[in-house]
């Protein structure tokens, strides 16, 4: 997968936090524990969300990327998030939240209008953790469709 098709499945989870009214605060922020995707604001809880996304093509080998969530991973995305908040002092009576996106591509051989639902959906194979996202499919101008698959809430706890 190419830097760009993840940079597509970062764009798509963002914009379907937006639409639940949630603030977008950065994309890809890096600090030397590496990087988090996605931080969102959730203001009428006062939480800070810190979501990994994970971009795979359909036919993948790992899960939709779920199995990519090492310990090792988690504990880089919590290191990154308590300096961001040591960095962002107006943010430190937040709750802190972990959240996994997994979206699928395909290329599109064949440009073709396609529906963009927001209708809620229940995956097969549900866990408690799990909200239940729109199937959104779009199609990009670089002729990718993506869909959020899957959105684990508080798919780990901070180390």
């Amino acid at each position: 997968m190419t830097t760009k098709i993840g940079d597509l499945g970062e764009q798509l989870v963002s914009q379907w936090l937006q639409s639940k009214s949630y603030s977008i605060l950065h994309h890809s922020w890096h600090c030397r524990w590496g990087e988090v995707d996605i931080i969102a604001e959730d203001k009428t809880s006062s939480t800070l969300i810190f979501v990994e996304v994970k971009t795979r093509s359909i036919s993948n080998w790992d899960t939709d990327g779920l199995e990519a969530i090492s310990l090792s991973k988690q504990q880089k995305i919590s290191r990154s998030a308590a300096l961001f908040l040591a960095e962002n002092s107006q943010y430190v009576d937040y709750y802190m939240r972990f959240d996994v996106a997994l979206v699928n591509y395909k290329k599109q051989r064949k440009p073709k209008q396609l529906k963009i639902s927001m209708d809620n959906y229940v995956p097969e194979n549900s866990h408690n953790n799990q909200i239940l996202p729109p199937q959104i499919i779009t199609e990009l101008k670089n002729g990718y469709i993506l869909t959020i698959v899957n959105y684990l809430e508080n798919a780990f706890e901070e180390s």
